[in-house]
């Protein structure tokens, strides 16, 4: 225990200078996914957490061609859930959580993408941490389409992004928006791969009723099942939230139906949907 965390205080000064830690509490209850999601997000726990025994004790390690890393592929819009899951399995693990935003990484001059990584990589190996690879669509360029020798080197990057957590002894995730950018060949590298899709009416109602904290004064008159009609993602329905609990703390007043619908409102315009004046009388 004491060792562990010297190591993890050690690792954690160098990664803060590469990467972005991401402290939170974040727990199971706090998603609201798909079923087959949530079985695939505790298949994915479960394995991280058991890994020296299939390994080591058990010799499984000797037998696999591939690397020993852990490594996931987390799809789907923005908003939806995908850095929140990476929160809940580092807090279930007991491990530090550093985001990588690959836009930002990713070099025009050549060949210093890959140093960046490995620069990443080294540190982290050093204590055990969760790596969640952001704006991974930045590196993807399906293989069949290049068009120049910058597609080529895009192509060379994710190898080694790849190569790199096979062999990563962490759990390394990469989130993207475009899972369609990824090609079949890259996809079989992944251990897990994981849809966040869009909330429906029920989801979205759960994240609205969840969005308010239990500390949070409210008007009992708050009409979840209306709010859930408009089409939000759970990270715009959070910034709603928040926005009305202002507005309500300024007027000295508890949260209320009124409060969230204008927030809503103003959520709609800054997103460029459309707002239908009906929907707020």
């Amino acid at each position: 225990g004491a060792i562990w965390q010297v190591l993890r205080r050690s690792s954690r000064g160098r990664l803060d200078a590469l990467a972005q830690r991401i402290e939170s509490d974040a727990r199971w209850d706090d998603l609201v996914v798909p079923p087959a999601t949530l079985e695939l997000l505790h298949a994915l726990t479960r394995q991280a957490r058991h890994r020296a025994t299939v390994y080591e004790r058990w010799g499984f390690a000797g037998r696999t061609r591939r690397g020993l890393g852990l490594s996931a592929l987390f799809s789907g819009p923005s908003g939806v859930g995908k850095t929140l899951a990476a929160e809940v399995i580092a807090n279930e693990l007991e491990l530090d959580l550093y985001k990588i935003d690959l836009s930002q990484m990713v070099s025009k001059y050549i060949g210093e993408t890959e140093k960046n990584l490995a620069r990443v990589f080294d540190v982290a190996e050093a204590g055990g941490v969760v790596l969640l690879f952001d704006e991974a669509d930045a590196l993807f360029g399906q293989r069949s389409e290049v068009k120049d020798s910058h597609d080529r080197y895009a192509n060379i990057e994710v190898s080694y992004l790849l190569q790199r957590m096979e062999a990563f002894s962490g759990l390394a995730i990469l989130a993207t928006n475009l899972k369609s950018a990824l090609d079949v060949a890259f996809m079989r590298r992944l251990r897990f791969v994981l849809n966040f899709p869009y909330p429906g009416p029920a989801e979205r109602q759960r994240l609205w009723q969840q969005a308010l904290p239990p500390g949070v004064p409210r008007d009992e008159a708050i009409d979840y099942a209306r709010l859930a009609r408009f089409n939000l993602s759970g990270g715009n329905i959070h910034s709603v939230v928040l926005n009305a609990a202002f507005e309500a703390a300024a007027q000295g007043r508890p949260v209320s139906q009124a409060h969230l619908l204008a927030a809503t409102r103003r959520e709609l315009r800054k997103l460029d949907k459309p707002v239908h004046e009906g929907e707020f009388r």
